[in-house]
Formats: structure tokens, sequence, C-alpha cells
């Protein structure tokens, strides 16, 4: 919202390429007072030429409530055009961008590469998974000053009727009035907001819970359809030959039954390369040479006391082993 200009002086027809439109907000019942409110707009023009942008309108300093239906109403009755030209209106909060959904795919020879390849987080979060959040406690939302929007006609010749209108609108003094017509189709501001808010607080357990277990469902399809693509690169080579490594190893955590067979498995694959390494064979040497001093002081130790007891064993007379065995 801006000032009225001053009497004296015109209003431009453009602004540094952007058309202005001006439009009057209707007083409210807490500010009694109407004001004239100015919307900027041009052709859309991207960074990335999308199959959209040559039926697109761009506009800026949206006001603060703007809604789908307020814009579509505004770029078509309120101009004198025919309602339905407008096939979609993307405002800059939605996070649906036109260049997004239709971009083309970028040549990988264009794109920068980085001293640091980093690493793309697998974590899925609630904004990802579509239809899965839990219920709103808005009915409407509301945006700071100064956003933008973009809206796509159906068509070129809808695109230049509508920018030609809000052409003829500025110059001929006739100011739209934002939201006419509109009663009842979008929720109210004001103290109904908020009592409506409050209420929507508190949704009822059984929307929570059916929110909850669809998410739940989705998440779980995912991760495994993420462990089956990472267990399929894991068998598969690529063009040149080569196996992907990724995270969890060739095989997946084995079970307790099958932890023994694994064992065994992965022992008989180690045989043959105990002399790999030069240090095994040093290691080895050294263990054969500990384990030969081992038995030489154990055999001289048994020595030793044979020499001890030689001497101490003493054969008694004849009679006495013959009484042994009676």
């Amino acid at each position: 919202m801006a000032p009225d200009p001053a009497p004296n002086r015109p209003l431009p027809s453009e602004v540094s390429g952007y058309r202005i439109l001006p439009i009057s907000l209707p007083p409210l019942p807490t500010y009694p007072v109407s004001a004239t409110h100015y919307l900027y707009l041009r052709p859309h023009e991207p960074k990335l030429p999308t199959p959209a942008a040559a039926r697109s309108l761009f506009l800026v300093n949206v006001p603060f409530d703007s809604t789908e239906l307020h814009l579509k109403r505004l770029l078509s009755v309120q101009l004198g055009l025919p309602s339905g030209r407008i096939e979609e209106v993307q405002l800059e909060e939605n996070k649906r961008i036109v260049e997004d959904k239709e971009a083309p795919a970028v040549n990988p020879k264009q794109e920068k590469k980085g001293r640091k390849r980093k690493r793309s987080s697998d974590r899925v979060t609630i904004e990802e998974l579509n239809g899965t959040a839990l219920p709103a406690t808005w009915d409407r939302e509301l945006r700071t000053k100064g956003r933008t929007a973009i809206v796509v006609f159906v068509d070129r010749l809808s695109l230049e009727a509508a920018y030609k209108a809000a052409k003829k609108a500025q110059q001929s003094g006739t100011i739209p009035i934002w939201g006419e017509g509109m009663e009842g189709n979008v929720p109210p501001l004001g103290i109904a907001r908020y009592v409506k808010h409050c209420k929507l607080q508190y949704p009822n357990r059984d929307q929570v819970l059916e929110a909850v277990n669809l998410y739940m469902t989705e998440f779980a399809a995912r991760e495994a359809a993420q462990v089956r693509l990472q267990a399929h690169k894991r068998q598969v080579p690529d063009e040149d030959g080569f196996i992907t490594v990724t995270r969890g190893g060739r095989t997946g955590p084995a079970r307790q039954d099958a932890a023994p067979e694994l064992a065994l498995t992965q022992k008989n694959k180690q045989k043959g390369l105990e002399d790999f390494y030069r240090f095994q064979t040093r290691e080895k040497k050294k263990a054969k040479a500990m384990e030969l001093m081992r038995k030489f002081e154990s055999d001289k130790e048994k020595v030793q006391k044979m020499r001890e007891r030689r001497g101490m064993f003493r054969v008694g007379p004849f009679r006495d082993c013959l009484s042994l065995q009676t």
C-alpha cells in the first residue's frame, strides 16, 4: 500500500519495465478508511526459460491477504475479461514455482564442479510427503508486504489481453476494488479468523491418527524403496564396469541364525591370504620362534626335574614284593 499521488502529479504508466495497476483496499470496521494499493506486473522472464513462461505474468507487491481467488478475479472479471482464462496462480510462499516443475534438464558439463563432494541427505521430512501433513491450524494464509506471485494463463492471447486491460484501466483512472464480489468465498479476517484458529488447534483425534498413519505408511514405503535401490547398486555394475559403493556394505545386517554361516564363509574367503603382506610373514616367523622358545624352556624344566629325582628311587627286598603280591 502506498499514499495517493499528488493531484498535480500524474501516475506513471510504467516503472522499471513494470506496469502499474492501482487497486482500492476497502475500509474495515477497525480502520474505516479506504486506501490505494499499487500492484506491479510484467510478462514473466525467468532465468531458465520454460514452456509456461511465455504465458505467465509476474506480479510484485501483492496485498498481504492475497489468495488465488483474489488474483484470478482481479485479472479477469474486474478488468472486464471473461473468467476461466487463468490456469494457475503461484504465490511466493507456496514454494511451488513453475520453473521447478517444468525446468529443462541441465547439462552436466555446464555445472560447476566443486572441490569437495557434498553428500545428499536421505532424510524425508513431512513437507516432502504430499498429503501426509497434520491438520492445518489456520483457515487462511497471510503474507508479508512486498511479496510476488506468478499468474499462468491458458494461452498467450489471454496473457496479452489481461496486460492490455491493466494498461487501459490505469489510463482511464478505473481502480478495481480489492475483493469485490468475493464475500463468502474466502475465510473472513478479524476476530472470526482467530476464533476459527482456536477451534482448529484442537483437531479431532481420528484426523490426527489418520494423518500419522498415512505419514508412517508413506515413510516406510520410501525407506524400503531406498533400501532396494542401494541393494541394486551394490550388485549391478555401471556402464564402466564398476560397482557403486553405498552405505551398508555388500550385505545387509545378518540374522542371528545366519551369523555362524556368514562367519564361516568369511573365514574360508581369508584362507591363503595369511602371507599376503610382508608384515604377516614377519609376525608368523616371530610367533613360531616364540613357540619354539616356550617348548625349549618346558623341556628344560622337565630334564632338570628328572635329574633331581635320579637316585631317589630304590627297589626293596624280594620278600617285600612277594608280600605286596599276596
